[in-house]
């Protein structure tokens, strides 16, 4: 096993809601058009800080797909899954891009710039 760390992040960024780990950036969200078991959940293209586990097979809402379940690389909460195969020709957008469900993360205060 190899040893582990933490990559921190610049910007807008999402964390973990129970232990504050970077998780991505706003600049990395694709949608906030999906559903998870939680409720509201938004497509990223990277995510960091985070453990991958099995690859299993599942039936969604939009076909059949390949993911593997995603938790924090700190605390261990479940944060939601990695697109790893979609079968239909229509999905293939989402491989090798991320769920994380709004219920466990918490996200960046978008404030509006000032221009002087």
């Amino acid at each position: 096993m190899g040893f582990r760390y933490t990559e921190y992040l610049d910007g807008q960024v999402y964390r973990c809601k129970k232990c504050g780990q970077h998780l991505t950036t706003h600049d990395d969200l694709m949608s906030k058009s999906f559903k998870g078991a939680m409720g509201t959940a938004y497509l990223f293209k990277k995510v960091v800080n985070i453990q991958e586990h099995e690859v299993v097979e599942k039936e969604m809402t939009t076909g059949k797909h390949l993911v593997c379940d995603i938790t924090c690389g700190e605390c261990t909460t479940t944060l939601g899954w990695k697109y790893i195969k979609a079968f239909e020709k229509q999905e293939k957008y989402k491989e090798d891009k991320y769920i994380l469900e709004k219920y466990f993360m918490t996200a960046p205060r978008l404030s509006q710039q000032r221009f002087v």
